[in-house]
């Protein structure tokens, strides 16, 4: 069956992917949804238009697009001025500014930890500086008032939450700012807005206001790339993963003759199918030798969360499964919908087998990759005991050293 146009709205994109952000919170997810609800309360507290607010809540909602790693999500909470947050920073910095739908957020996240006090020697427009500086802000108070959240008793701690920003007025935060906040802060609405039931009617209520803007199929593209860099930085086992999946997806697409907005869609999912890994520990991921059932189990998850997060994208009605079941497999035995991996659409096992056949090619820090004839043969294995169709392995192996190129981003770009 033919696939159709893709036609999605990019704002409604930007704010699903933003909540593979917040799995790398592990259990304390919404950050980025909080921060950004409290930079949207001081700036109507300032008397800001509703494009403007909603700016600065997106600004919230992708400050930490730099950030993959559960150990340093972890510090950015616990430590109110952590010695390494400069480096997501200049991550998530380096991640926006070439993307013109989110680009003037860039400057803002490159500064968002930048205190106050510093800022008259760096050279930065007033107002980016204090759309940062807001941020800073918004982003300390969450982190004070994140351990309360799960057992609803953040109503008993908002007086030293209020004082200890108010102590950092004029060295952290600007003195308006601080004023701002102590100002909207002080109902307890503001801070019951910050509750997980409350979270997610709020980013709903901000996507009916806001303005629509129809993506092109090469602005979903480096969207999607650029979730893809944030998973693929996660761990130095999975460098360049995701972008070589994509492309090699793309490639058997292109030979098995689908058309073009098939190829062309069988590359985003192939760029987001490990976004659920957001979710999985570092550790884990990093772990150089077998897993234990736990550890399996655990990882066995990141397909799930990648199916919940595309789900909900209008547009993405075939990308979603296309990403979420590239580990299902014939008969039922893979995971974690258990679906017979023949019926799959051939987008799907077009996937799967690009995924299998990266991660065998690819250099890992524990051990080479394979050489194209190996990672076919380990192919073949899968293939002899029902785990692979064999049809699939004779594709990858038909595209011979172009198989190989597609596969491995950074091969392409030394070979011109």
């Amino acid at each position: 069956m033919p696939t159709a146009p893709l036609k999605a709205d990019l704002r409604h994109v930007t704010y699903a992917l933003s909540d593979a952000l917040d799995l790398v919170g592990l259990n304390d997810v919404g950050h980025g949804k909080r921060v950004g609800i409290v930079a949207y309360a001081c700036a109507k507290q300032k008397g800001m238009s509703e494009p403007e607010a909603t700016f600065l809540f997106d600004l919230g909602l992708l400050h930490d697009i730099g950030v993959s790693s559960t150990e340093v999500h972890r510090s950015l909470l616990a430590e109110f001025d952590w010695v390494g947050s400069p480096l997501h920073c200049e991550i998530g910095y380096e991640l926006l500014r070439a993307f013109p739908p989110l680009a003037a957020l860039a400057v803002p996240v490159k500064h968002h930890h930048t205190r106050w006090d510093q800022f008259p020697t760096l050279g930065i427009e007033p107002s980016q500086a204090w759309q940062a500086n807001l941020i800073f802000l918004a982003d300390r108070v969450d982190a004070l008032a994140a351990p309360f959240h799960g057992a609803g008793t953040v109503l008993l701690h908002t007086g030293e939450i209020r004082t200890l920003i108010q102590q950092r007025s004029g060295t952290f935060f600007a003195p308006e700012l601080v004023e701002l906040f102590l100002e909207a802060s002080r109902s307890e609405a503001f801070w019951l807005l910050l509750e997980p039931r409350s979270v997610q009617t709020f980013v709903q209520d901000i996507l009916d206001q806001g303005t629509s803007y129809e993506a092109s199929m090469g602005d979903l593209r480096q969207l999607a790339e650029i979730f893809s860099r944030i998973v693929d930085a996660k761990s130095p086992f999975t460098a360049e993963h995701s972008l070589g999946v994509a492309g090699l997806a793309r490639l058997l697409a292109e030979r098995s003759g689908l058309s073009v907005d098939s190829c062309a869609k069988i590359e985003i999912a192939g760029l987001l199918h490990d976004v659920g890994k957001l979710r999985v520990p570092d550790g884990i991921l990093d772990k150089p030798g077998a897993l234990d059932q736990q550890e399996r189990q655990i990882i066995n998850t990141h397909s799930f969360e990648t199916y919940q997060i595309l789900r909900h994208i209008k547009g993405f009605e075939e990308i979603t499964p296309w990403a979420a079941y590239h580990h299902e497999e014939p008969g039922g035995s893979g995971y974690p919908f258990r679906l017979d991996g023949r019926t799959l659409p051939i987008e799907a096992r077009l996937l799967r087998v690009a995924d299998i056949f990266q991660a065998m090619v690819q250099d890992r820090p524990y051990r080479k990759g394979l050489d194209r004839e190996q990672a076919l043969g380990f192919l073949g294995h899968l293939a002899a005991a029902g785990r692979l169709e064999p049809e699939l392995v004779s594709l990858v192996a038909a595209c011979g050293d172009e198989a190989m190129l597609a596969a491995q981003p950074g091969l392409r770009t030394s070979t011109g």
